[in-house]
C-alpha cells in the first residue's frame, strides 16, 4: 500500500492544497483518508485536496512525499483508475489535478 502527496503548492479559498492518491486502489485511499480525518467530501474524482495545515499530518500517517509532477505522472498512467474501471464497462473517471483557484471545497 502505497500513498503519496504533494506539496501544497495549489492555491484556492485563501489556501494552499496538496493532492492525495494511491497507486493501488480507491479503497486503500478513502481509508487512509478516513484515519486521517478527511472529510469525503475532499475527495475529488481520483485524489483527495489536502490543506497545507494537514500535509504534515498525511505524511506522518505514512503518505510519501513527491513532486506535483509525480502525481500527475500516478494518476495519468492508468494504475488505480484503470485497475477500478478495468473489468466494468465503465471509463475510468479521467485524472484531474486541480489547477490554481479550483479547489473544490474550503477545507477543514
Amino acid at each position: 500500500m502505497t500513498i503519496y502527496i504533494d506539496p501544497p503548492t495549489w492555491p484556492g479559498h485563501g489556501r494552499m492544497w496538496s493532492h492525495l492518491v494511491s497507486d493501488v486502489s480507491y479503497d486503500e485511499l478513502h481509508t487512509f483518508a478516513e484515519e486521517l480525518g478527511v472529510p469525503r467530501r475532499a475527495f475529488e474524482r481520483d485524489h483527495y485536496d489536502i490543506p497545507s495545515h494537514r500535509y504534515a499530518d498525511a505524511v506522518r500517517a505514512g503518505a510519501v512525499e513527491v513532486s506535483s509532477r509525480e502525481v500527475v505522472r500516478l494518476l495519468q498512467g492508468g494504475g488505480v483508475a484503470q485497475a477500478e474501471g478495468a473489468g466494468t464497462g465503465l471509463t475510468p473517471p479521467r485524472p484531474r489535478v486541480l489547477g490554481p483557484g479550483q479547489a473544490n471545497w474550503p477545507g477543514w
